[in-house]
């Protein structure tokens, strides 16, 4: 990561004020490029309705403070392993819901710092490959997390069980989705070729018409959105609260949660395989 440059001004060809005497419609100039909400692929939902208006009152508190965009990182990390291991908490009825709580306003910090460590890297003209590389760490850990911690949450405690090894089937699926993606860009340099390949949109599209059909409708029908920590998080406290009403011995809506996230888990990463095979990204 590059050295920070003092001084009132940061030389260059604009004159954004040193990081202490930003403002936030500074963050939002420098911080928030044109076209940030619009990156269909990488901008998450929720960013772009309302962490985005959100995030530069943060993104500004941390540029007084002084944190660095990678020390901003490591708090997104936290927050989301946090957030998995909060969900696994033994507890049942209310206390259960009390949980899940917790680890949905977690995961909803872990979405804003995921927003402010890039916008105060913009602002400060300091991101890196670095940076990059610890957002994706970062991503694999909190997904991971949550979902190992939903396997408990089903167990109904911090004990072996059909349940919490379904949680961790579930997380393996999810971390091989984010390999299958990360390693057609490996895969790609190892071969000589740019990181994106040629033809744009075109080149995601799998060369069978089957099997883009089928990649169309799932994508539509976006069920691979419940395995994602934020859209995780909100089920895993609609199934808590669907419990407490219930008023159950065991966490059904839990446990009917787990068992189609897992499946959701388990599918994904065979149909995205086949659909990285069958387009023209590995060409």
């Amino acid at each position: 990561m590059e050295a920070e440059i003092t001084g009132h001004q940061v030389p260059g060809d604009d004159q954004r004020p040193h990081r202490k005497g930003a403002s936030v419609a500074d963050i939002r100039r420098y911080g928030q490029p044109p076209g940030l909400k619009d990156r269909r692929n990488e901008e998450h939902w929720a960013g772009r309705l309302y962490m985005r208006d959100l995030s530069p009152y943060f993104a500004w508190i941390a540029l007084r403070l002084g944190f660095s965009p990678n020390q901003l990182t490591y708090l997104m990390m936290l927050s989301g392993i946090v957030a998995g291991v909060v969900v696994s908490l033994p507890a049942s009825g209310t206390a259960a819901l009390w949980t899940a709580l917790g680890g949905a306003v977690l995961i909803q910090v872990y979405l804003l710092l995921d927003c402010v460590d890039g916008e105060v890297a913009r602002y400060l003209r300091r991101t890196s490959v670095a940076g990059v590389f610890l957002d994706r760490i970062g991503h694999y850990l909190s997904e991971v997390s949550l979902l190992i911690g939903l396997g408990f949450a089903a167990q109904g405690g911090w004990r072996n069980g059909g349940w919490a090894e379904l949680g961790l089937v579930a997380a393996l699926g999810a971390a091989l989705i984010k390999a299958e993606t990360d390693n057609v860009v490996v895969a790609r340099a190892k071969s000589g070729l740019p990181a994106d390949p040629t033809g744009g949109d075109r080149a995601l599209r799998p060369r069978s018409t089957g099997i883009a059909l089928a990649r169309q409708a799932a994508s539509m029908l976006r069920f691979h959105r419940i395995i994602g920590a934020v859209e995780l998080s909100l089920l895993i406290l609609a199934a808590a609260a669907l419990d407490a009403v219930l008023g159950t011995e065991t966490p059904a809506a839990v446990r009917v949660l787990m068992v189609a996230v897992a499946a959701v888990a388990v599918l994904q990463t065979l149909l995205h395989l086949v659909s990285i095979l069958a387009s023209r990204r590995l060409k």
